[in-house]
């Protein structure tokens, strides 16, 4: 793969080009990606904060929302000058003042089963960093479909988890999360809780990007702040899974 980066880029990811996992042909790899961030908020803020800065080359922002004063003690993309504004547009003023060479664009609408492959089928790399199961398990069915490496995260007060999922190969968040979807509610958060899971949620993308390390694949890291206390479950495909189970029913090795 040709390098294809600058003088100035070879500046400016310097320290990252130096780990020898990335080198130069890992970090022609990201200015070359696409990663689709369905949601603008808690978790959707660090991912598109440290991917931007870590210099992928194409980033979507998907969230139909608009910035409220109620967002800020955990949405780091934005800040009391931006509220009433789309949170699209204000993530992409604040990614453009970050790293103006980074291509951003905005989708400020609802994921919905009719517009969601549009929406994702461009990309290398889909994040949900959303806050509600239904939409995922619309995102989780389409990054299937579409062989899409998908990255889970949730949070949930001091908590938070997080799963990779590679289509055909590996546990899917519908094989995680079995039972019915529950009613949509509000969920307490602290900030520091989506800036964690945010955060390891951008390694992973950019990992999985570059084809580096082990992938959080058939494994939920889970994350408690409160006693700063990690733990790590193994997951198994379901083999009646609605998602990921092929027609024949039979789970391929």
């Amino acid at each position: 793969m040709p390098t294809s980066l600058s003088d100035e880029e070879l500046y400016r990811y310097d320290r990252q080009i130096r780990i020898a996992e990335i080198g130069a042909a890992g970090q022609a790899a990201l200015k070359q990606a696409r990663v689709c961030i369905c949601g603008a908020g808690g978790l959707g803020s660090p991912v598109a904060i440290y991917l931007a800065a870590a210099g992928v080359g194409s980033i979507t922002i998907v969230d139909r929302d608009r910035v409220t004063l109620g967002n800020l003690n955990r949405q780091i993309l934005h800040g009391e000058p931006d509220i009433g504004r789309a949170k699209v547009d204000s993530a992409k003023t604040a990614l453009n003042r970050l790293n103006s060479e980074v291509v951003v664009n905005t989708r400020p609408v609802a994921i919905t089963e009719e517009n969601v492959r549009a929406l994702v089928s461009s990309h290398d790399v889909i994040v949900d960093a959303l806050d509600n199961l239904e939409t995922r398990y619309i995102l989780n069915r389409a990054a299937l479909e579409l062989g899409i490496t998908f990255i889970h995260g949730a949070v949930n007060g001091f908590e938070g988890r997080i799963m990779t999922v590679i289509p055909g190969s590996s546990t899917c968040l519908r094989c995680l999360y079995r039972g019915p979807v529950k009613p949509p509610e509000t969920i307490p958060v602290i900030g520091v809780a989506p800036a964690v899971i945010g955060a390891l949620q951008a390694t992973e993308a950019i990992k999985a990007i570059a084809g580096i390390g082990d992938l959080l694949t058939d494994r939920l890291l889970s994350y408690d702040g409160l006693s700063l206390k990690w733990r790590e479950f193994k997951l198994h495909r379901n083999p009646a899974c609605d998602h990921c189970r092929p027609p024949s029913g039979r789970i391929s090795p």
